[in-house]
C-alpha cells in the first residue's frame, strides 16, 4: 500500500489504528464481552437475588461496547463519553460496595473497583482517557 493510502486509511480508522490503540480496543472488546455474558448470565438465571448488582453488570457490558465501538471507529467524542462514564461507574460503584456490602449481595463488574477482574476494570479507563489525550490530532494552524 503506497504511503499517502497508508496515511488516509489510518486518519479514517481514527486514533486506535495501530499499535498500542489496537490492544486498547480489544481489551474493551474482550470487557464487553465478558461483562455482557456475566450479567446474561445473572440476569437470566438469579435476577430476583440480586437485581442491582446484575443490572449494574449489564450497564458495564453496554458501556465497554461503545467505547470499543468508538474507538474502533474514531469518534473521539463518543469514546471520552464512554470511558469518562466508565471511570464514574467503577469509582462509584466500587466505593459503594465497600462501604454498603449489603446492597450489593452479589458482585458486579465494577464492584471493589474490579477486584474480580484483577482490578483492570479500574485501570481501563484511566488507560482509554490517557489514549484519548495522547493521540489528540493538533489543531491546526492558520
Amino acid at each position: 500500500m503506497a504511503e499517502p493510502e497508508q496515511d488516509r486509511r489510518r486518519a479514517a480508522d481514527g486514533v486506535t489504528a495501530d499499535g498500542p490503540g489496537r490492544v486498547l480496543v480489544a481489551v474493551y472488546g474482550v470487557f464487553a464481552l465478558a461483562a455482557g455474558a456475566r450479567a446474561a448470565v445473572q440476569l437470566s438465571t438469579r435476577f430476583a437475588d440480586a437485581p442491582v448488582a446484575y443490572l449494574l453488570s449489564a450497564l458495564a457490558a453496554v458501556v465497554y461496547l461503545v467505547a470499543t465501538v468508538a474507538l474502533a471507529r474514531g469518534g473521539r467524542r463518543t469514546a471520552l463519553v464512554a470511558i469518562s462514564i466508565e471511570l464514574a461507574g467503577v469509582l462509584v460503584v466500587g466505593t459503594l460496595s465497600l462501604l454498603d456490602r449489603a446492597a450489593f449481595p452479589d458482585e458486579t463488574v465494577w464492584s471493589a473497583y474490579g477486584r474480580g477482574y484483577l482490578f483492570i476494570p479500574l485501570v481501563l479507563p484511566v488507560l482509554g482517557l490517557l489514549w484519548l489525550r495522547r493521540s489528540r490530532r493538533p489543531a491546526a494552524t492558520g
